[in-house]
């Protein structure tokens, strides 16, 4: 049986692009995993803690020596740990804040990256197909005035590979701004193809994402 883990981070529970997408896809993936599961996490509506001294250093301490502090920062670490580890894929909805990612998602990401366990050269996380929807206001793809200024799909695809080893793959709607933006009004039947090919995309991209487990079955 295959296990998607689904998060979403979008701060509006209705009416996000982002969420829109990633809803396409994991139907999608559903419906070629019946018997598949999904753990799902709305980091907006639940955020996880922020990383703190105390979970950091239980990472690396002997559990018999663990203070109760540490005990229970750690167990709530471990326990998002374990449910990465037992993905096999990962499905993200990541909406450009500020020119970066949601800081809810920053936090999840900084208590799963353990080195040594999840993240570095012997990760077993190594070859995790993880999809993105990192959907944004306006337009930040090459060429575009504010392209030096994409912090969100770099940062992801960075981070993902490098600490995890992941294949990360990125669904990318924009110019989610341009129907509620009076000064982006003539971009609105770009943004409108641009949401059409991003839900056609999860589609089909969830319908053929081949899992490790899936692969090996």
């Amino acid at each position: 049986m295959v296990t998607l883990l689904h998060l979403d981070s979008s701060l509006n529970p209705a009416g996000s692009t982002s969420r829109a997408v990633t809803a396409a896809f994991r139907k999608a993936w559903q419906e070629e995993n019946p018997e598949g599961t999904v753990v799902y996490r709305d980091l907006a509506a639940e955020p996880v803690p922020h990383l703190d001294g105390l979970a950091v250093s239980a990472a690396y301490a002997d559990p018999s020596t663990h203070t109760p502090e540490q005990a229970a920062a750690f167990a709530e670490r471990l326990k998002l740990v374990e449910e990465l580890e037992g993905a096999d894929a990962v499905l993200i909805g990541a909406p450009m804040y500020n020119f970066s990612i949601p800081s809810t998602l920053k936090a999840w990401l900084d208590q799963v990256i353990v080195v040594g366990r999840t993240a570095g050269p012997e990760s077993p996380l190594k070859g995790l197909p993880v999809t993105v929807v990192a959907s944004r206001g306006g337009s930040y793809a090459p060429g575009a005035p504010r392209a030096g200024m994409e912090f969100a799909t770099n940062y992801l695809e960075g981070v993902l590979t490098e600490m995890f080893g992941a294949e990360v793959d990125f669904i990318v709607p924009e110019l989610t701004l341009a129907a509620s933006v009076p000064a982006m009004a003539g971009l609105i039947p770009l943004a409108e193809a641009s949401y059409a090919q991003a839900l056609a995309d999860a589609e089909s991209k969830g319908k053929s994402l081949k899992t490790p487990a899936a692969s090996a079955a």
